[in-house]
């Protein structure tokens, strides 16, 4: 486990977006090799992402918060409707079958690796403000399709506040406090969830395996600084391909994996 939190922090922080969409399937196939129940091993490996998010988002709020690169009123208006979608979406992962989410996970990571593989550098702004509907709208699909996926959502919410005209940097940094509040709801979600349904694994609080969050957490906080360091030697167009491409890869070993499950 401490071996395999290595790559997780370094390919999050070249990547930049990749939080737990990287982090998930890697805990997958450890809880795997542990010998997790089936049953919940999809619900074990989202929800310690999520608490393994937390901690390393505040040290990216704080960071972009320095350099005044986050909307407070946007945070507070589309953050609370990310919010109620984070936990319809808990809610929702919580009474699935660990093939329907491995399949959910799957799907979601084919059409990311898609939007990423053929979006143009240029992306189109809209001429609508981000006015309330809109916010309402986004915000819940953004955190109903987080939830199941235990991810921060900036792979999301960034594209979505580019496009209703928010400069990147504002994007970027709103995007990362947004993602905060998806890891700390989602986090509560799923221990809350594995309680109440009264989930007995190991060394774990509901769905939250600890023993895997006290590992991970030093190490892809330093990792993904390196990562990160890398991703600025890096064409952005070719890292949004590889990241395609890495997603791809990821979808197909999930769906070969479900045939087991």
């Amino acid at each position: 486990m401490i071996a395999t939190a290595f790559p997780v922090g370094f390919f999050a922080g070249l990547f930049g977006i990749g939080g737990g969409l990287i982090t998930v399937p890697f805990l997958f196939f450890i809880f795997e090799a542990l010998g997790i129940d089936k049953n919940y091993i999809m619900h074990l490996a989202v929800g310690t992402s999520f608490a393994i998010i937390i901690p390393t988002s505040i040290v990216s709020v704080y960071t972009h918060n320095s350099h005044k690169s986050v909307d407070p009123n946007l945070v507070k208006t589309y953050g609370l409707f990310v919010i109620i979608g984070v936990l319809l979406g808990t809610t929702f992962a919580a009474i699935m079958k660990t093939k329907s989410l491995v399949i959910f996970f799957s799907a979601v990571v084919f059409f990311l690796g898609t939007y990423l593989l053929i979006n143009s550098n240029q992306q189109k702004i809209s001429k609508n403000k981000f006015k309330l509907h809109f916010r309402i709208i986004f915000g819940l699909i953004s955190g109903f399709i987080s939830a199941p996926m235990g991810i921060g959502g900036a792979v999301m919410n960034v594209p979505i506040l580019k496009y209703f005209g928010y400069p990147i940097k504002k994007a970027i940094g709103s995007a990362a406090t947004i993602g905060f509040l998806i890891a700390l709801f989602g986090a509560f979600g799923f221990w809350y969830s594995g309680s109440v349904l009264n989930i007995k694994l190991p060394l774990s609080v509901g769905f939250i395996n600890v023993p895997a969050f006290l590992i991970f957490i030093p190490i892809t906080m330093f990792m993904a600084k390196v990562g990160a360091n890398q991703a600025h030697k890096i064409n952005k167009i070719k890292l949004q391909v590889y990241f395609g491409i890495f997603l791809y890869v990821v979808g197909t070993i999930f769906i070969y994996r479900y045939s087991s499950l």
